[in-house]
């Protein structure tokens, strides 16, 4: 069965750092216009008006080259909706969602054995809303499963109970599902900044915070999936839901299943929601070590979607030769770095030699930026290996974690001074390494520890 076409009307808009000169260009992507689909783009906006304008403007959304054009000011209703909250002695996170919720949006919440299920039996009676009880505690995905059994709506809510958000942000969430290979949307999920100063790290570089740029759901790139801390999508699309036998990564895992069966995910940065802070040191870390556990059953399901890295084989070369610093080494590197730029630059012969400079550098740049995220973050404990006994390892690690700290911080425009801001990163990283090896140990497996190799062209393919 074909999926449906997107609607007349529909309108796409290309991302404001979209580069139109014949062919499309973003960063180290290029993708070739065809004559006919360039005229279809008007004012970096193509309107469905055909099958032609809605095969340009669907393939325009899938490569996440532009995003669509929503109409936020007709009345959204929420009768279509159901917002299932998944809860574990969280009773006030609960009452605070359905105080702002539960008179606009029917609510079904689930209680996955809390340790004082009348209290929150209590609240949700308030409420009127149903209430699901859990007599084992059986984690996030199962629970969620059992209240989409109590859905009956076309699409659901999936909200966490720390998590604040409005009926208005539901309303503008479920506006994106006029596109109908739309399975899943998320909004962005931010931290607001607490006293402490992990907590402000939090708030300007948090793990549920994929930035402020939309952007199409897509394997190795900035927003490869969107948590399930609040997630909304089409009932139909979901099949059997969540993976109970994951209690972290399910929601990597559901959005990976969704875009294998063809549907399109969503991440509408425009609409913000905010997330409880933890309140310790040793709760915020244990967060970071519960997620990086999540690699290893995750690589086991998908492959090479959870690598740490993409590279080619020219730039790790290139990397690797600056790293050692040795004579011979920086000789290796430059070599590197010529076979990288010479085979890169042949697939893209078409481009005005500036251009191609400028693909080719964006690309080298993207891929460079890697190399401190693996010492630091996944490889650390080998890194650590190497610095002890090595001074040039030493080196390169100090070099690689205080600039990567001072470039972070620069740009996150986290209120936080700089020492506080890198040590906490660099907690960070270690707390999520620290998981992804546990998670690798316990599967007997180091393929999520593995880059991804690939050739160095990155362009598109022709539209």
């Amino acid at each position: 069965m074909t999926d449906p076409p997107l609607p007349l009307g529909f309108t796409v808009r290309l991302h404001d750092e979209v580069e139109l000169v014949g062919q499309v260009i973003v960063g180290p992507r290029v993708l070739r216009l065809s004559a006919a689909a360039r005229q279809l783009i008007v004012d970096r906006e193509v309107t469905v008006s055909s099958s032609t304008s809605a095969l340009l403007a669907d393939r325009l959304l899938d490569l996440d080259i532009a995003e669509p054009v929503i109409d936020r000011k007709a009345d959204q209703p929420l009768d279509e909706l159901t917002v299932v909250v998944p809860v574990r002695d969280n009773a006030a996170g609960v009452e605070r969602l359905l105080r702002g919720l539960a008179q606009r949006v029917r609510c079904v919440v689930v209680d996955d054995a809390s340790a004082d299920p009348r209290r929150l039996a209590g609240i949700v009676a308030e409420y009127r809303s149903p209430l699901v009880r859990l007599d084992h505690n059986v984690g996030p995905a199962a629970a969620r499963n059992a209240g989409l059994h109590q859905v009956a709506t076309p699409f659901v809510a999936f909200v966490d109970s720390d998590v604040m958000v409005s009926a208005e942000s539901l309303a503008d969430l479920t506006r994106h599902f006029v596109d109908p290979r739309l399975a899943a949307v998320a909004p962005r999920v931010k931290t607001p900044p607490g006293g402490r100063w992990f907590q402000r790290y939090e708030a300007a570089s948090g793990s549920l915070d994929l930035g402020p740029s939309a952007a199409t759901v897509r394997p190795w790139t900035p927003v490869t999936y969107v948590p399930s801390a609040c997630l909304l999508a089409r009932v139909d699309a979901l099949g059997a839901g969540f993976d109970p036998l994951l209690r972290s990564g399910e929601d990597v895992d559901l959005i990976w299943r969704l875009q294998a069966d063809g549907h399109r995910v969503r991440y509408a940065a425009e609409v913000t929601v905010d997330h409880d802070a933890r309140d310790t040191v040793a709760g915020w870390l244990g967060r970071k070590t519960f997620y990086g556990t999540s690699a290893a059953p995750l690589a086991q399901r998908h492959g090479n979607r959870v690598a740490p890295a993409v590279f080619t084989r020219a730039l790790a070369t290139t990397a690797m030769g600056v790293l050692l610093q040795r004579r011979w080494s920086w000789a290796v590197a430059v070599v590197g770095a010529a076979d990288f730029a010479r085979t890169m630059g042949s697939g893209l012969s078409d481009l005005t030699p500036g251009r191609r400079a400028q693909v080719i550098a964006a690309t080298g740049t993207t891929m460079a930026r890697q190399v401190p995220s693996l010492m630091l973050r996944h490889w650390w404990p080998v890194s650590i290996a190497l610095a002890l006994v090595s001074s040039r390892a030493r080196r390169a690690l100090a070099t690689a974690a205080v600039l990567d700290g001072v470039l972070a911080h620069r740009a996150s425009g986290a209120k936080l001074d700089p020492v506080r801001y890198i040590l906490a990163r660099r907690a960070d990283d270690v707390a999520y390494g620290a998981g992804v090896w546990q998670g690798a140990v316990r599967q007997r497996s180091v393929r999520c520890l593995l880059p991804r190799w690939m050739p160095p062209r990155r362009s598109e393919p022709d539209t």
